[in-house]
């Protein structure tokens, strides 16, 4: 048995949110609209949304799989509910043994943030 720590890759490409520029600037195109639904569509479920909470707030930034407890559901809509928020790039995994750890992907989060900006 193998102790080496593998990343994890999403399935599904990870979309550029970067791509669109504040919705406070400049109304977003079709492509860039779409590109930005992916990620609030991703966050726009409350277990989602609680699970991408969790992580984000762990200690060290990232939360083991087996540690994702009391969201209302059983584990395998948890790993789904994992797939999907990794799926929309708003988190990475890697493996550990037969564990899984997630992590915030910073960059897509600062990304939508900058997307959500306020007009100075």
């Amino acid at each position: 048995m193998s102790n080496s720590l593998t990343l994890e890759r999403a399935s599904a490409p990870v979309p550029d949110v970067g791509c669109c520029p504040p919705l406070t600037r400049k109304a977003l195109s079709a492509d860039q609209a779409e590109t930005a639904a992916v990620v609030f569509k991703a966050l726009g479920d409350p277990v989602r949304l609680r699970i991408f909470s969790m992580i984000a707030s762990s200690p060290g930034g990232e939360l083991c799989v087996c540690d994702v407890l009391d969201v209302g559901v059983s584990q395998p809509t948890v790993s789904h509910h994992l797939r999907k928020l990794r799926e929309a790039g708003l988190v990475t995994s890697r493996k550990d043994g037969t564990w899984v750890h997630y992590r915030v992907a910073p960059e897509v989060l600062a990304a939508t943030a900058a997307l959500l900006e306020s007009p100075a």
